[in-house]
């Protein structure tokens, strides 16, 4: 059964963008970013293709975040997808919801695949917290 988290979520998860609230690695600060997101069943998942974002990094050192999409708030954790399959299926769920920046993200990744720029992306699932 699925979350009251994941429901509420469902019911924002054709919206274009969320803002992530991350807590800066240094200072605990928190910080806000409008960044995309995918829905894929019970799952959420955030992407970067810039591993280097201050967000990215953030999450990485300190992975408790805040979300809001609409006037839903969610609160949780990320992990750190790093299997390459994995990494591919959100790539693909991003490819599917942003339909309009596939040209610029397959030629990413054809240009990675050659070795001509290195693979600088990063790719999170959010876990929920339970309510």
């Amino acid at each position: 059964m699925a979350s009251k988290s994941i429901e509420r979520l469902r019911r924002v998860g054709d919206r274009q963008t969320l803002i992530l609230t991350h807590y800066g690695r240094k200072s605990g600060r928190p910080y806000e970013v409008t960044i995309w997101y995918m829905v894929d069943g019970d799952h959420l998942y955030l992407a970067s293709a810039n591993a280097d974002r201050n967000w990215v990094r953030n999450v990485k050192a300190r992975p408790a975040i805040s979300l809001r999409a609409g006037n839903e708030v969610f609160n949780g954790n990320v992990r750190e997808i790093i299997d390459k399959q994995e990494r591919e299926m959100v790539s693909g769920l991003a490819e599917r919801k942003y339909w309009y920046a596939m040209p610029v993200m397959r030629l990413g990744r054809f240009l990675m695949s050659t070795g001509l720029i290195r693979d600088n992306t990063g790719a999170f699932e959010v876990i929920l917290a339970d309510e």
